[in-house]
């Protein structure tokens, strides 16, 4: 399985040529990823304050380790397709990778896929605070 740093080498990849519209495309193809969650989050959902509040998007996070790997499992509101779309992305490149390299998922996603531009100032001061917050979470979880 490649590594954090190899599967954003891919991501970025995907983007680094497309024009604005491009991106949003594929960004939204990403969107359509994002599993809806499971009847346990949707009962943690009520319980714990999971939520983003920095972002004027609902977006719930629960970054979590099982067995040393790490997992981001997500809910982003269906009117947000951008930001479901950047938590997708988030989600799949932690997805079973050592929690080792938490520390290896870059605060400037946003940039290093050029999606800054493409995203308005207010949107893309949310998805930082996301990225913050899952590396945070997931170098800090025991």
């Amino acid at each position: 399985m490649e590594t954090v740093n190899e599967r954003l080498d891919q991501i970025v990849e995907e983007f680094v040529d497309l024009d604005a519209r491009e991106k949003l495309e594929l960004l939204l193809d990403f969107a359509n990823r994002l599993p809806p969650l499971s009847d346990e989050y949707l009962a943690k959902k009520g319980t714990e304050d999971r939520r983003v509040h920095e972002c004027q998007t609902s977006v719930f996070l629960w970054p979590e380790i099982s067995d040393g790997s790490m997992n981001l499992v997500a809910e982003v509101a269906e009117e947000a397709p951008t930001v479901k779309g950047f938590v997708a992305i988030l989600a799949e490149v932690v997805a079973s990778r050592p929690q080792s390299e938490a520390s290896e998922l870059p605060e400037d996603l946003l940039e290093k896929i050029g999606l800054a531009d493409v995203l308005g100032m207010l949107r893309s001061r949310g998805l930082r605070t996301i990225v913050s917050r899952v590396r945070r979470e997931l170098i800090d979880a025991q």
